[in-house]
């Protein structure tokens, strides 16, 4: 192996890294937005309410796992206005699920359906993508 083949292999290794690194900072982002987005919500929506920070952290990582997982498995992007109808309605579902895997996160169906209509209003509003 000459200096060439040691130099790409060492670039491929450090762009590996550097896209790693770059993914986790992605996911922690939009962790944060949703955690912002989905507060806002809560204080703007009748019938959902969140019982402090922690509940608000687990909620903006379940429904962002959530949303990772609908995208992969359905193709279904849950921005509530970035993909019509269909965004919106797994938006709410999204949303109402995740009353079931958070104590602390309480939500109605209305509640979900308005809560995905208010966070569509701020995606398009906040830069950056809440769900």
């Amino acid at each position: 192996m000459d200096n060439n083949d040691n130099n790409k292999d060492r670039n491929r290794d450090t762009k590996t890294r550097d896209d790693n690194t770059s993914a986790v900072g992605e996911v922690l982002l939009r962790i944060l937005i949703t955690a912002i987005v989905i507060g806002i919500a809560a204080l703007l929506t009748p019938g959902f309410r969140i019982n402090g920070l922690w509940s608000l952290i687990l909620a903006s990582v379940v429904i962002a796992l959530l949303d990772y997982l609908v995208q992969k498995i359905a193709g279904v992007d849950a921005s509530p206005f970035g993909r019509g109808l269909t965004g919106f309605i797994v938006a709410a579902i999204i949303l109402y699920v995740t009353k079931f895997i958070v104590p602390g996160f309480n939500i109605s169906v209305w509640g979900a359906i308005i809560g995905a209509l208010v966070i569509g209003i701020l995606d398009a509003i906040i830069p950056g993508r809440a769900m």
